[in-house]
């Protein structure tokens, strides 16, 4: 097959993981195979003056990013300035693939040679900050969504009348999230990742942690993420924080942990999840995307309510307070929810759904 994935840009983001997954896999198993990245979206000098008038201070000039593409056997287009993927970008293929809400815009104009299109649904992107009626136009479209996750599943149906979506989870890398047999923490630890996006929920954490830290007075909490906590939402000084860690380096931060929270308050799947239990953690989360579908309650974490800071606090302390044989078997859950499922298995219902959407095609072109 010729595929072309379409990526709004080349940040380090859970969904562009995703997407350079599927593409290096693709191409291993003879695939030809490109990747097509919109430019990285620069800050006007209003928002610049904006961010000084509120108190946040002028950005600082962006710092170049790794790229989860760079160094894989496809070919890598970026485009140069901020616009629209139009056929010139593009190559002639099988099949093309939207990765979210703007870049099915993009290629719902693109022309029949550019390939069956399909469209990898990785969260519903309806967030105030969004042209919210335009992203909600993409998920009508008539393109083969895919989708990872259950609760993503069943928007394409209840919202969009779409019963045909096709459900691929994500899966997790244990070459690099991996964690040998290990005991609980000799200091209560637990970990997230930071955000500042307000769905991500990092208020809310916070809040649980608080909760906790009045409980337990020794007590370590480890963090990470690709940006600096802001004045809108610090972090405690009593947080351990790591600024884009080394990708290496980051199942040691999950290895370290008794427990790994989330806290969204949506999410169309959350990696993390699965790199922290490859890495033996348990996971306490609220019920968002990817947690509802792989956390049981007492077996390899807590599931709580969205919002619910007491919630995940109360979450949190169930798991640091078992005994070391009771923590060592949700532990050893966890670890089988990572392993039951790899890309390997993803791979093959990607291929397998995007072949027979290629059949589709040429039958209703025949």
């Amino acid at each position: 097959m010729r595929v072309t994935f379409v990526n709004p840009n080349d940040h380090m983001a859970g969904g562009n993981r995703v997407v350079s997954i599927y593409a290096d896999r693709m191409a291993r198993r003879g695939h030809k195979v490109v990747v097509v990245s919109g430019a990285f979206r620069r800050l006007s000098r209003w928002q610049k003056l904006r961010s000084l008038i509120a108190g946040r201070g002028w950005p600082k000039k962006h710092e170049p990013e790794p790229s989860y593409f760079k160094g894989l056997p496809i070919e890598f287009r970026t485009l140069e300035t901020q616009r629209p993927v139009v056929d010139s970008d593009v190559p002639d293929a099988d099949i093309i693939v939207a990765t979210w809400w703007e870049t099915a815009e993009w290629i719902n104009a693109l022309n029949a040679k550019k390939g069956a299109k399909a469209y990898l649904v990785q969260h519903h992107e309806v967030f105030p900050h969004l042209p919210v009626e335009r992203s909600r136009a993409t998920y009508r479209l008539p393109f083969q969504k895919i989708v990872i996750s259950r609760w993503l599943e069943e928007i394409m149906k209840e919202q969009y009348g779409d019963e045909s979506a096709i459900l691929i989870p994500n899966s997790v890398d244990t070459d690099q999230f991996f964690a040998f047999d290990r005991s609980k923490q000799p200091i209560p630890t637990v970990g997230f990742v930071y955000s500042k996006a307000e769905f991500k929920g990092a208020d809310v954490i916070v809040k649980a942690l608080e909760q906790v830290r009045a409980q337990l007075p020794k007590f370590r909490v480890v963090a990470f993420g690709a940006e600096y906590p802001s004045a809108d939402l610090p972090l405690p000084d009593w947080i351990e924080y790591h600024y884009r860690p080394p990708q290496d380096q980051i199942r040691l931060l999950y290895g370290q942990c008794d427990v790994w929270l989330c806290g969204s308050r949506s999410e169309g799947f959350y990696l993390p999840m699965l790199e922290a239990m490859a890495c033996r953690c348990p996971v306490v989360s609220t019920r968002v995307g990817g947690p509802i579908d792989n956390i049981r309650d007492s077996v390899n974490g807590f599931l709580v309510g969205i919002e619910d800071s007491t919630g995940l606090a109360e979450g949190m302390l169930k798991v640091l307070r078992l005994s070391e044989d009771e923590w060592h078997q949700m532990s050893a859950a966890a670890l089988a929810t990572a392993m039951r499922y790899s890309w390997d298995d993803a791979t093959d219902r990607l291929e397998k759904s995007l072949q027979r959407l290629i059949v589709q095609k040429s039958k209703a072109c025949a």
